[in-house]
């Protein structure tokens, strides 16, 4: 089959990679309908050392189910799926718990552990499958064959960017008349925008600097949005919100983007980090949170736990966030995708095998 593969920084390739096969009683194989390049994904595609044979990439995917382990019971060939960008048991205290991102079983895609392997590929092996997977009966069988492009988009972002905004909403205690300020514009800010509104925000502030996705994020519930970085920003977000934003969801994972958040946080207040933090060490002393009773949550979002509620609506199309993918390539283009990503030519990749 093939499969797009990182060979070090900038150097995504389309290569030929073994076709998927069951390797345990609890695995499927999935034919991916569509898949997906993430904002997490151009961290590696920046910073990956060379390697002469590269590795698999992608944690985001759609598709149909095409072979069975012997121990699975919950999923047929034929089946459309669902599949969050964590593998997870089910049954341990963490999965039952709604924290599948913590499953000690369980793990990522492209984990030697697990041997998993990308999901921007025509196929992959999903390991604990009857627990990790979602299925669309909508969609099962002929189903497909009527989906457009609008619904597999939104399902897409299932995966991953919708739960993970999701997320950053619920972690920071989003409720009905709730202030929030979003830092990030990228595909999952967005979502934390689109999710804070569902959620019933009263004022949502997005801070951004790209006018065609601050368009959207206001389509999606914006009330205001701040362009403006450092201290400028900062001031901006505290005189919208008279002194500090008393919810704040970090969706980029750079050292600016927190101290943005340290910065517009009331005292008192929550900062919900959901981007993946690109540093190891960030304040977290009395002049930053502690001596104002700030509470910093967030984390890898356990997707799984979400999918489900999150769905009908999306089946029924009165949630459409899909609108997040600008830009569909073929998996032979990924590389291109990449690179457009990359200069902020695109907002979000899909791609169709």
């Amino acid at each position: 089959m093939r499969a797009i593969y990182l060979f070090g920084a900038g150097d995504v390739r389309v290569v030929d990679a073994p076709d998927p096969t069951i390797e345990q009683p609890t695995d499927v194989v999935v034919r991916v309908s569509r898949a997906c390049v993430c904002g997490s994904d151009l961290h590696p595609y920046h910073s990956r050392p060379a390697s002469e044979h590269g590795s698999s990439i992608g944690h985001e995917f759609v598709g149909v189910v095409q072979e069975v382990g012997a121990e699975v019971r919950r999923l047929r060939p034929g089946d459309f799926v669902i599949a969050p960008f964590a593998v997870s048991c089910g049954r341990c205290e963490f999965c039952r718990a709604g924290l599948q991102t913590s499953c000690g079983v369980g793990g990522f895609w492209n984990d030697a552990r697990l041997g998993t392997a990308g999901g921007q590929a025509e196929a992959v092996r999903v390991p604990l499958a009857d627990s990790t997977l979602v299925t669309v009966p909508e969609l099962s069988g002929d189903g497909l064959r009527d989906a457009d492009e609008d619904l597999l988009a939104s399902l897409l972002t299932l995966t991953d960017v919708y739960g993970t905004g999701w997320h950053a909403a619920v972690r920071g205690g989003v409720t009905t008349g709730s202030t929030v300020t979003v830092i990030g514009d990228g595909a999952v800010g967005l979502m934390a925008v689109l999710s804070a509104r569902r959620l019933g925000a009263e004022r949502i502030v997005l801070m951004g600097r790209h006018s065609a996705r601050t368009d959207l994020g206001r389509e999606f519930g914006a009330t205001d949005v701040v362009a403006k970085r450092g201290e400028a920003g900062i001031a901006a977000v505290q005189d919208l919100t008279d002194g500090g934003s008393p919810v704040v969801l970090e969706a980029v994972g750079h050292l600016p983007a927190y101290e943005q958040a340290v910065g517009v946080v009331r005292a008192g207040g929550v900062i919900a980090k959901v981007g993946v933090p690109q540093y190891e060490q960030a304040p977290v002393g009395f002049g930053s949170l502690f001596g104002r009773n700030v509470t910093l949550t967030g984390g890898p979002a356990p997707v799984r736990a979400y999918i489900e509620d999150l769905l009908p609506a999306v089946l029924d199309g009165s949630v459409r966030p899909g609108r997040v993918f600008d830009t569909t390539v073929a998996l032979e283009d990924t590389p291109k995708g990449y690179a457009a990503m990359d200069a902020r030519e695109a907002l979000k990749v899909m791609i169709r095998p």
